[in-house]
């Protein structure tokens, strides 16, 4: 029966998702569901509802396990969220009561009533079926015994997250039976998998309240973990002099800039020196506008990564370094000073300026030739300076409908996973993928989101010419296919004819009506995203075929080899693929590589 109920759980999973379940999830389900079923069923609770698996909404995120039924008081839905553990052994990571270590290869993990509360937390503000006190958290580690999980204890529960272990079975089930009727709970269920998903909190939409208000993001999972790693690293620097270099790792749409701007809040909120700092223009001008609105104080703790060629060393306490795939060689260029032209890397003067620098970056999304921001690089020059360095992967999806599927068939398409391209399948509630008869239709199929309310943006790969303004002041419509044509975005510093500045297209109103590059796209997210794949990415017989002639980017016409070119330009569309929060719209200015799209997306046919 457990064998039956695991394959089940895996069938469905691999197909809403597109990726298999690994052999120990499989066994987890094996070990923890007939113990939980057992529990409900002593509790007297076999009517209720449960849901395994529960999908977060916006998010690749999965709850163990939903419980869902009638309040024994007060006769309304009622929830409990169960984390299902099997450890036996669990104590503080680094006497940080916020993370846990359970042996090689994990940690540090964050603690299971951390991670329950956020998914209450989560569920609340997202499923509107579901209010606070209709919900409530428990962390299950129904193999151990309270004194081998003695420093879980450390951190007090609260009615979203109570930790319970076997020795405490008796009090798990009291817990169950104090929230959950023994009353059929089906239609408490039903409540809750046809509540309306709130739209997801967009970064710029709620940037500013969350540097100088209060927080406003639910960081799950790695996020948290991320998140505590940093704030004690921080406390550790301040009690013990110390330094330690943490970077944070994830593909688009996983929360790297979410964590940023949650710790930036937070330390400016305590009063502890911190600056978020890039290496995109358009970004952090954007969160200078954006964040740093009717606050002067604000707008200073947005900055470059160039900034810090005469810091004085730890002179801050935090460094948040954001995008930090696009960390360059150095930080000198033609226009810095003569005695500051000293070849000094610019990772080294990034470490040297804070007790903690924080790295955050995606590898994928290196898209020039002199960027080189990569977990490996990072660690190694950290490492040879004799830091501690603490890496933390992130592994969720909350872009692109937090759609795991979607993210992988881009991989796949562009040859940055093994296997080749696969065929989409219908993943419509999640994320939406078409295929354009033209630029014209995806303009038509767009413009409509916009009057709803939503964002929408078309960018292109780097393949027409980019002309400078006219002399009349108006854009030169470089971007040409067929009858339609369009000028790129605008590259000043200032609205032209309606285009907003370079730095403001992914989110200004009017830069619609602009087709966007990588460079004023990457780092943003907008609901509606229309690709135009450019001559310089074909298919031919099914094969990826990178032709760099076809770009126009001058920094892809120098010296490199035809594979590093190939490499840029796979991330290029990477980053431009990704950056749709409820669908993309694709189009290929070559015939044969528009077919084959239409090949793989059936229900783009006809």
């Amino acid at each position: 029966m457990e064998e039956r109920l695991a394959a089940l759980i895996r069938e469905h999973i691999t197909w809403t998702t597109g990726s298999a379940p690994g052999p120990a999830e499989v066994r987890s389900w094996e070990r923890s569901l007939p113990l939980l079923v057992k529990d409900l069923m002593d509790a007297e609770l076999g009517a209720i509802d449960v849901t395994v698996e529960y999908g977060l909404p916006f998010s690749s995120k999965r709850v163990d396990a939903v419980l869902s039924g009638v309040h024994p008081r007060t006769g309304e839905d009622s929830h409990v969220v169960i984390e299902l553990k099997q450890w036996s052994r669990a104590e503080a990571w680094d006497s940080d009561p916020t993370r846990v270590r359970i042996g090689a290869p994990y940690g540090p993990l964050l603690h299971p009533v951390l991670q329950v509360r956020d998914y209450c937390e989560y569920i609340s503000g997202f499923v509107s079926s579901v209010r606070e006190e209709q919900i409530r958290g428990v962390a299950y580690l129904h193999n151990a015994v309270d004194k081998d999980v003695a420093d879980l204890f450390e951190l007090p529960g609260d009615p979203y997250g109570e930790l319970f272990t076997r020795q405490r079975r008796g009090e798990f089930l009291d817990f169950l039976r104090s929230r959950l009727a023994p009353k059929p709970g089906a239609s408490s269920g039903d409540r809750l998998h046809a509540g309306r998903w709130s739209p997801s909190k967009q970064l710029m939409r709620v940037a500013a309240d969350e540097v100088k208000g209060r927080e406003q993001f639910v960081l799950l999972d790695e996020q948290h973990t991320a998140y505590r790693t940093v704030m004690h690293a921080v406390e550790r620097a301040h009690a013990s002099d110390d330094k330690t270099v943490v970077i944070i790792s994830g593909g688009p749409g996983s929360g790297k800039s979410v964590i940023a701007l949650s710790l930036l809040g937070e330390l400016y909120r305590n009063g502890t020196t911190a600056l978020h700092a890039t290496g995109s223009r358009s970004f952090t001008q954007t969160m200078r506008k954006v964040a740093g609105k009717g606050s002067s104080r604000v707008q200073k703790l947005f900055t470059y990564f160039n900034s810090f060629m005469e810091a004085k060393p730890n002179g801050f306490d935090v460094l948040i370094c954001d995008e930090a795939h696009r960390i360059r060689e150095t930080s000198a260029d033609r226009y810095t000073k003569a005695r500051l032209r000293t070849g000094r890397p610019q990772i080294d003067e990034l470490i040297s300026a804070a007790r903690v620098p924080v790295f955050l970056l995606d590898e994928h999304q290196v898209v020039r030739p002199q960027e080189m921001g990569t977990v490996q690089a990072i660690r190694a020059h950290a490492e040879s300076r004799g830091l501690k360095v603490e890496h933390i992967p992130l592994d969720g999806q909350f872009r692109c409908g937090g759609s795991e599927k979607y993210e992988r068939w881009v991989l796949r398409l562009l040859g940055l996973e093994a296997g080749g391209p696969i065929p989409w399948g219908d993943d419509e509630e999640m994320f939406r993928l078409a295929v354009a008869d033209s630029p014209a239709d995806m303009e038509e199929r767009l413009r409509p989101t916009l009057a709803r309310g939503d964002s929408a943006r078309i960018s292109a790969g780097f393949c027409w010419p980019w002309s400078k303004v006219r002399p009349d002041g108006t854009l030169e419509k470089d971007v040409r296919i067929g009858d339609w044509h369009r000028p790129w975005n605008n590259r000043g510093n200032r609205e032209i004819g309606g285009a907003p500045p370079s730095a403001l297209w992914a989110t200004a109103e009017g830069g619609f009506d602009q087709v966007g590059c990588v460079y004023t796209a990457q780092g943003f997210e907008y609901d509606w995203s229309g690709v135009i794949l450019g001559p310089d990415l074909l298919f031919r017989d099914g094969r990826l075929i990178i032709d760099r002639k076809a770009n126009k980017d001058p920094d892809l016409r120098k010296s490199m080899t035809d594979e590093e070119a190939g490499a840029l330009v796979r991330n290029i569309y990477k980053v431009l693929l990704t950056r749709g929060m409820k669908g993309t719209i694709l189009y290929s200015t070559d015939a044969e590589t528009q077919e084959y799209l239409r090949g793989l997306i059936p229900s783009a046919k006809g």
